[in-house]
């Protein structure tokens, strides 16, 4: 009877024990965040780094300290370069972060995180994807339908540039590129139309959600002169295009001074 008796006391002090270490690990692991945290303000990327290892290592299951360290690597990536050093953060940052969708597909701070690394590092087409992926799970995310629309303006002015100069032409006039031949007008418009067309959509997406959004309009005056190369001698619809382009330049100025007035009242809210 005493032998039986003592088995589940044994257990319970088996189980009060194993929490006590749960919850002495949490507290060493939490220590360890803050110290990372402290770290990272101060810019001790390297230290901060350990420091959120460290409390990942104490407690495996420590979900913030996981999204802290990857954000750590992330910091560091520099973009367009493409050396070992630097590839290597990426690839750690990135594995950061897919642990962290992996448990929590809906986590938007690694989601964009993402997209960021994936953009910075060259891989545009997932870039535009990570986007999508905020996107459907924020549809009012500004800033992701901002970014889609910067990237494809940024691929189709690529376009654009090399066409310019395979003709021999001095440069983009951006004016629509009236010299260019109809031959390479027609070839520059089958590779950049779908890309103006989808850029257009999701910057315009990006000022209905944010109608102040001052970077937004610039890339939609930018993208409504790629627009103006695609008319190929349509000289009304470049027109058009430009008379686009001159009115968000206009729409961008006014966001700007819009959004520097309710800073300074903010500012002198807070004086």
């Amino acid at each position: 009877m005493k032998l039986i008796a003592r088995v589940p006391v044994t257990a319970g002090l088996l189980a009060l024990s194993l929490m006590s270490a749960t919850g002495c690990n949490r507290l060493r692991a939490a220590d360890q965040l803050n110290k990372g945290v402290a770290a990272f303000k101060n810019a001790k990327y390297e230290d901060a780094t350990n420091y959120f290892q460290n409390a990942v290592n104490i407690d495996p299951n420590y979900d913030m300290a996981k999204l802290y360290l990857a954000t750590t690597y992330s910091s560091q990536v520099v973009p367009n370069l493409n050396t070992p050093e630097n590839l290597k953060l990426a690839n750690n940052a990135l594995a950061g972060f897919k642990e962290v969708i992996a448990k929590d597909p809906s986590d938007v701070t690694a989601l964009s995180q993402i997209a960021y690394i994936d953009r910075i590092t060259g891989h545009i087409k997932e870039a535009k994807e990570d986007e999508r992926k905020v996107i459907a799970v924020q549809p009012n995310n500004a800033e992701a339908n901002y970014t889609i629309g910067q990237v494809d303006w940024k691929e189709a002015f690529d376009n654009a540039t090399i066409a310019v100069k395979t003709q021999g032409l001095p440069g983009d006039d951006g004016e629509g590129n009236t010299k260019l031949s109809k031959p390479n007008c027609a070839a520059l418009a089958a590779k950049n139309g779908p890309l103006v067309t989808e850029g257009l959509e999701y910057l315009n997406k990006a000022v209905g959600i944010n109608p102040n959004y001052e970077e937004a309009y610039t890339y939609l005056s930018l993208m409504s002169r790629r627009k103006a190369d695609l008319e190929c001698g349509n000289d009304a619809a470049r027109k058009a295009d430009l008379q686009a382009a001159d009115m968000y330049a206009q729409k961008s100025m006014g966001a700007r001074k819009e959004n520097e007035r309710i800073k300074e009242e903010k500012s002198h809210g807070v004086s």
